[in-house]
């Protein structure tokens, strides 16, 4: 009988509140709970983009192929800074600082490679005349909704490098926990989750090539 009743309380304090209602961390809940209602906001700026890249027959093709690798290359950055993401977890969870550190100072440094080479592609359109309200193909909607798309993803993929300068930081310091390091890697790959949505709806279906 003993027996029974602790088993009953332990199911009970599980979810009797305090620090973690959920059995998960607050920290990490409160960035699932970021990420989904991020989510939605991207969901919609992509579904309005591609309503007016369908209801717009003479939509620009602005990317040659110099374009479109750059976006490639952009593309592998990302990906390679969410591997390097993952060790960095792992080797926190191992508590091994200092590979840890090491690890998210490599994503710092593939996050900050993609923001050069996007400022660089919004360079060159805009250096052919391309701005938010206007470009030289006849779609003025065309500037808006590429640099209001682009500019929010590496909006929050620069958020994400000081993000991780700070939790690379803490963490060297002792003053940041493992769920700290994985809470940053959540964020890190939801940012990199959605460009894989981007890269194809922007870049590939208006290429020239």
């Amino acid at each position: 009988m003993a027996h029974g009743e602790t088993h009953v309380v332990a199911e009970e304090s599980l979810w009797s509140g305090g620090g973690s209602p959920y059995a998960i961390g607050s920290k990490k809940l409160g960035m699932w709970l970021f990420i989904m209602a991020d989510s939605l906001t991207f969901a919609a700026c992509l579904v309005g983009y591609s309503y007016l890249r369908l209801a717009s027959p003479d939509w620009p093709r602005p990317f040659d192929w110099h374009s479109i690798l750059n976006a490639i290359i952009m593309t592998g950055c990302l990906l390679s800074s969410s591997l390097t993401m993952v060790m960095a977890v792992a080797a926190a969870s191992r508590q091994d600082r200092k590979k840890a550190v090491r690890y998210i100072l490599l994503t710092i440094v593939g996050g900050v490679a993609f923001i050069i080479l996007h400022a660089q592609e919004w360079i060159g359109l805009i250096a052919e005349h391309v701005t938010p309200f206007s470009n030289p193909w006849g779609v003025p909607l065309f500037g808006a909704t590429f640099f209001a798309l682009t500019g929010l993803h590496m909006t929050h993929v620069t958020i994400g490098v000081l993000y991780l300068g700070v939790i690379a930081a803490g963490f060297g310091r002792g003053k940041f926990t493992p769920e700290d390091v994985e809470v940053s890697g959540l964020y890190w790959h939801f940012v990199d989750l959605v460009w894989m949505f981007v890269f194809p709806l922007v870049y590939l279906m208006s290429a020239r090539i």
